[in-house]
């Protein structure tokens, strides 16, 4: 899926929400593969509290491969993650 933005640079400190509506962090950093000219995964820096927390146990730095993701616009949005 094509990231639907001019910059990379403008997917950071977006908020991101799980497909279910549950807030889970922002986009803190991204990783990509430079052989094939993709983005691999998003690195989000989970909120206290948010659905996400209680599934990793308050980890900050969390990776979530770019698979997962659904859209980007205004928010990023990622599929549900059930535990």
């Amino acid at each position: 899926m094509p990231v639907s933005v001019k910059n990379l640079s403008e997917v950071f400190g977006k908020d991101v929400f799980t497909n279910r509506g549950a807030f889970c962090g922002r986009v803190v950093d991204l990783r990509l593969n430079l052989q094939k000219f993709r983005l691999q995964s998003i690195v989000l820096d989970v909120a206290k509290g948010s659905f996400l927390a209680g599934v990793v146990g308050n980890k900050k730095g969390v990776v979530v491969p770019y698979t997962y993701v659904d859209s980007v616009g205004d928010v990023v949005i990622i599929k549900h993650i059930t535990t």
